[in-house]
């Protein structure tokens, strides 16, 4: 059985202590290209703070 991209996101939510949302933000903006230091520098307020 095949994990959707919905369950990936609470699993890691969970793992980390962070809202579903904040992941799906995040993997958003990495799927657009954004790099990790950038998205941690610019665009905390779309991830929650994550």
């Amino acid at each position: 059985m095949a994990a959707t991209s919905d369950q990936i996101a609470q699993i890691i939510a969970r793992e980390i202590a962070a809202r579903p949302a904040q992941v799906n933000a995040a993997v958003g903006l990495l799927d657009e290209g954004a790099t990790v230091p950038f998205i941690a520098r610019y665009r905390k307020e779309a991830t929650g703070g994550l």
